[in-house]
């Protein structure tokens, strides 16, 4: 495909110089991404637990995967578990077996499926729009802390992503591309499939929200009917797809069909686990999520979209660098709206629109750059500011509103009453205000601006640098690893006839770290104390100490065997006789 205008960000060539640009440099561009990539996303991966819901239960259900060797259905605490297909346990009970069973390979595929994610930006934005674009574009991607988070979390979203994004990318390859190029369109139902394997249906819906509107609205559905492969590619992405699921059915029947029904359509209909929130509610996800790129979104999709008549009657052609902005802003629309109109709302759910995001402000960039008044760009930096002013004082304020709740906080984290946030709030809210104040400054200087965005990604760079390798240990350690520690003791010291209780709120990663059945018991519900009491062998429970009062008799008299930071590890026996 001929690519299009791309605008100096480095000193690099022209794009039609691009085309030719020699093999080292674009491996330069790699290599610096792989570099910025790893340690963003490797560098202390496993040095804070795993953190409930999601991260526990998806690491012990990889783990019990390996540990019984059923690798069609999945558990979780020996029992069934049908919220989300098997594609991710099985790689992550295949790093086990690798690596060893711990947080770091736990987390590990959600690493390198992000690396993955970027090499791909970079490989897509390179092919279609030159290697200036496709280095920034990656950063972009790569620079936020929606992204970082995710990547470093045991989440299926990772997968997800990777494969949807490779479907879309794929989908507009193949559609526009001429002779051999055309067989990108394979991977379009080739990723869908991997997609549906690694979260159910979702992948599916993702790329079709940006490739129906786009077919729709550029009239192109004859041209995809005739050249798509639409019956054999179809037949190819459920070949691929529905064997595990039509296994689950044979297997389980009733009780998955019900499952299934409850995690996809019910998930979309009705808020679960309290997840529901307002119609606004991705709008500060985002605005903060994918800061300071965000800032640039509003114009980027403005001027994808505002001549979309011309791209329906045929004046501008649906392909290019224009037709391709059209593309990614109808694609980021549509994650939007599905995610919105759904009930169930989380803030990782919009992180499949982050690839066409990153191609949008990369593109939008390089215009304004290349034009003496670009269009937008005052606007973009006010947006920039202005959030980042607002990040900046709510991270000032973080340790005084810590303090006003440190109690409520206790009831959750019984550490917080001994244990500040410490200086990092203060340090990343100025840092944040002094990189928006000097990107300010430096992209108001037409020869400063090209300075400007290695700037901005040098500075996001070190502060998300500094909250990976410092912060979230430091706060790790009191906040999230206590109980997993106790948990870890109890499952060496517990024989296979004896029982572990954790009581409070349900907490599935004390099953991942004493690799063993936990039994969960909240508060209030003493009666299921007593079938454990009446059986042989040894009764440990895990609690948080201001929950000791609320033990029923004689639970509460059990000795205390280990402490820390605000829990407690309980035995009906002494451990050393």
């Amino acid at each position: 495909m001929a690519k299009e205008s791309e605008s100096p960000v480095v000193d690099h060539p022209t794009p039609t110089e691009s085309h030719s640009l020699p093999f080292s440099t674009q491996t330069l561009h790699v290599v610096f991404l792989l570099i910025f990539g790893v340690l963003l996303l490797l560098i202390g991966l496993g040095d804070i637990g795993l953190t409930d819901r999601d991260e526990g239960s998806n690491a012990e259900a990889a783990r019990e995967m390996l540990e019984t060797g059923d690798w069609i259905s999945p558990t979780l605490n020996y029992e069934p578990r049908y919220a989300k297909p098997a594609f991710v346990y099985w790689v992550i009970s295949s790093t086990y077996a690798l690596l060893g069973i711990n947080e770091f390979t736990a987390r590990l595929p959600s690493a390198l499926f992000g690396l993955g994610l970027l090499f791909l930006q970079y490989w897509f934005l390179n092919r279609v729009l030159g290697s200036t674009i496709a280095l920034c574009g990656s950063f972009i991607l790569l620079l936020n802390a929606e992204f970082v988070g995710l990547h470093r979390m045991v989440m299926t979203d990772p997968e997800l992503v990777f494969f949807t994004t490779l479907s879309t990318y794929s989908f507009w390859l193949g559609f526009h591309g001429e002779g051999r190029q055309r067989h990108f369109l394979w991977l379009f139902y080739i990723g869908m499939a991997m997609a549906m394997l690694a979260k159910g249906p979702v992948g599916l819906i993702i790329p079709l929200l940006a490739v129906i509107p786009y077919l729709t609205l550029t009239r192109q559905w004859k041209s995809y009917f005739s050249q798509g492969h639409p019956i054999v590619g179809w037949v190819l992405f459920l070949m691929i797809a529905t064997p595990w699921y039509i296994a689950m059915f044979v297997i389980h029947g009733a009780d998955y069909a019900a499952a299934a029904h409850a995690n996809t359509t019910g998930r979309f209909a009705n808020p679960m686990e309290g997840h529901g929130g307002t119609l606004l509610f991705y709008f500060p996800v985002l605005l903060v999520g994918f800061f300071p790129w965000s800032g640039f979104l509003p114009v980027a999709l403005y001027q994808s979209l505002k001549d979309w008549k011309l791209f329906r009657s045929g004046q501008k052609l649906a392909k290019g660098e224009d037709g391709l902005l059209l593309f990614a802003a109808l694609w980021i629309i549509g994650v939007l709206i599905f995610f919105t109109i759904s009930a169930t709302r989380l803030p990782h759910y919009i992180l499949p629109l982050f690839p066409a995001a990153s191609l949008m402000v990369a593109v939008l960039w390089s215009r304004c750059l290349t034009e003496e008044s670009p269009s937008g760009l005052k606007l973009s930096v006010r947006i920039i500011l202005g959030t980042g002013y607002l990040l900046s004082i709510a991270l000032v304020s973080l340790p005084a509103i810590y303090e006003t709740f440190q109690s409520k906080i206790a009831q959750e984290f019984p550490v917080a009453e001994k244990v500040g946030v410490g200086y990092t709030p203060l340090v990343l809210g100025a840092g944040v205000f002094l990189t928006v104040v000097i990107f300010r400054h430096l992209v108001g200087h037409d020869t400063k601006r090209p300075n400007a965005f290695w700037f901005l990604s040098s500075a996001i760079g070190i502060m998300l640098l500094m909250i990976v390798a410092f912060a979230l240990p430091h706060y790790g350690k009191y906040f999230i690893n206590p109980p997993q520690e106790l948990a870890t003791i109890a499952g060496l010291n517990l024989g296979p006839e004896d029982t572990l209780i954790q009581f409070g709120r349900k907490r599935p990663s004390l099953v991942f770290y004493s690799k063993r059945k936990v039994h969960f018991i909240s508060p209030g519900e003493d009666e299921l104390f007593q079938p454990h009491l009446e059986k042989k062998g040894r009764l440990m429970v895990i609690l948080q100490s201001n929950h000791h009062p609320r033990l029923p008799h004689p639970v509460s008299q059990f000795t205390p065997v280990l402490q820390r930071y605000g829990w407690i590890l309980l035995s009906s026996e002494a451990l050393i006789h």
